[in-house]
């Protein structure tokens, strides 16, 4: 059975940084697109970006955290992270692990799999 555990959420000042992991076990991603999404209360789920199964890996990275959130990922591990640095309150969101068993990691991507989600409090 295929599962995502997400890591690393919680509370963080205006500005300051966090890191979310995320640990798949069920099967190997490692060839196969991870990413992460995001859902704040009364909004529509955003998918914040991914990376390509390829090697050497893509990223891609939604315009509202670009420059700001980097995607990284772990082949032996199986594992994804998201650093999220220079945070704003309107990150404020349960971020949500996904993986698919395409290579490609994009806003249209299916994305076969999900983890429960972490919260993520930005407060000033």
């Amino acid at each position: 059975q295929v599962q995502l555990v997400e890591s690393g959420g919680g509370l963080v000042q205006v500005g300051g940084s966090l890191r979310l992991s995320c640990a798949a076990s069920g099967r190997s991603f490692s060839n196969s697109a991870m990413g992460w999404f995001r859902q704040a209360p009364g909004k529509e789920r955003e998918f914040v970006g991914g990376i390509s199964g390829w090697s050497p890996s893509s990223t891609y990275h939604a315009d509202s955290v670009k420059g700001r959130f980097t995607i990284s990922r772990d082949r032996v591990k199986n594992t994804v992270t998201l650093q999220m640095d220079s945070l704003k309150p309107e990150d404020t969101a349960v971020y949500y692990c996904v993986a698919d068993q395409s290579a490609l990691a994009t806003p249209r991507t299916h994305w076969d799999y999900w983890g429960q989600g972490t919260q993520v409090t930005v407060f000033s």
